[in-house]
């Protein structure tokens, strides 16, 4: 009977008295989001509060404008003049509507919310840098969870752009029927805006063994009508990838500015677009990778530090380096051809495969990338680099003399 009591009335008295108990309606929102109370739970979970009614109702929704929609597109486009509206923005307001059909006031601040949480600035009329940064970077987590498949996908032109853009400008609405985006968004309402990013990563792991087999043409006849999704499978995986990767993987210089001051941001000047999308792995931040260093249970990140013995007068590894971290200076741990070389380096990243793996370097920058790279060619999952180097370890004060 309690179980019962928690389904079916237990998320009502929460809904009804937000915000004061938001932190138990986002528990009770992940054991399960009852289909009676979806479009209020959502919108709790949006942190939607106020005058909906009133507010809605003082919008002009009658004088025509250029792109004249829906009464609750409409409102959208009309309260917000920064942006325009793009393809796609009907089928992203579809699930809320359909859910607030008689509740056209609580539909429009859902939509409203939604957008700011998910995909800020995504409808600007110029969005390309922040549609290439975004997909940019899930390039990087796919290379990050699945090394073998991103190579793959890289090496056979099948690039993020050519089908990934539907996926995040309408959160999946528009290449998923109603009742699967419930399910994912029933998920996705509880975690921040680098969420989508895993969930795109956990539909290409569904559809891995036949991606791996494809050509260009194949994988793009494969989209074009995309084959039935797990939806459940996908929620979970895209749970687990969030699980196992840090927050700076994620990081992107577009994302909204109510995360801006959460832990696992890349601190100094932003990378120039053009050199995020040269890149082939994620970078690390050195808190992130300092605080997971110190997680207990077993070790979930291994350090490389490709510093050479003579890096003269910079910090050398003998003078400092991150506690138990592996030199793999250049030569000792990869061949020309790119094999591991037999040797202690190489016995330590055996072992630490499955680990968050950082390499970290100095002033040589090819050392990092040639290191780093190598590693993923040989199908490593989870290797990044550290974002500015050895010089934010000795900033934050995080490196110490090996012992011998």
């Amino acid at each position: 009977m309690f179980g019962l009591y928690c389904i079916v009335t237990l998320p009502d008295q929460v809904v009804l008295v937000y915000p004061f108990l938001s932190g138990r309606l986002e528990e009770e929102a992940r054991t399960d989001t009852p289909p009676l109370y979806r479009a209020h739970g959502w919108a709790a979970l949006l942190r939607v509060t106020g005058l909906l009614q009133s507010r809605y109702d003082a919008i002009d929704k009658l004088t025509a404008i250029p792109t004249d929609r829906q009464r609750v597109l409409k409102a959208w486009v009309v309260t917000h003049p920064q942006y325009v509206y793009w393809q796609g923005l009907d089928s992203l307001a579809a699930p809320l509507v359909y859910l607030n059909f008689n509740n056209e006031a609580l539909a429009y601040a859902s939509l409203s919310a939604f957008i700011t949480k998910y995909l800020h600035d995504f409808f600007l009329k110029d969005n390309a840098a922040v549609i290439q940064e975004y997909l940019a970077v899930f390039g990087l987590l796919t290379a990050f969870v699945d090394p073998l498949l991103g190579q793959h996908l890289t090496q056979t032109g099948f690039v993020p752009e050519l089908y990934a853009i539907p996926w995040f400008l309408t959160m999946f609405t528009h290449v998923f029927p109603l009742h699967k985006i419930f399910h994912l968004w029933d998920a996705l309402l509880l975690e921040d805006s680098g969420f989508p990013l895993c969930v795109g990563v956990a539909i290409l792991q569904q559809l891995r063994d036949r991606l791996l087999q494809f050509g260009f043409n194949e994988c793009i006849l494969l989209f074009s009508d995309m084959p039935d999704i797990n939806m459940e499978a996908v929620v979970v995986e895209s749970l687990r990838v969030q699980a196992l990767t840090p927050r700076s993987v994620l990081h992107r210089e577009h994302a909204p500015p109510s995360e801006h001051s959460r832990p696992g941001r890349l601190e100094g000047p932003p990378l120039p677009l053009a050199e995020l999308r040269q890149l082939r792995l994620p970078r690390l931040a050195a808190a992130e990778l300092i605080e997971w260093s110190r997680r207990p249970g077993p070790s979930q990140v291994c350090v490389l530090d490709v510093r050479p013995a003579d890096e003269y007068p910079f910090i050398t590894f003998q003078r400092g380096c991150f506690p138990g971290a592996v030199h793999a200076p250049p030569g000792s741990l990869l061949t020309e051809d790119g094999q591991l070389v037999p040797g202690p380096a190489a016995d330590a990243v055996r072992a630490a495969k499955g680990q968050v793996m950082c390499v970290v370097g100095g002033r040589n920058a090819a050392a990092v990338k040639q290191t780093s790279e190598g590693l993923l060619a040989l199908g490593f999952p989870r290797v990044c680099t550290l974002h500015r180097g050895v010089e934010a370890l000795r900033e934050a004060q995080a490196l110490q003399v090996p012992s011998s």
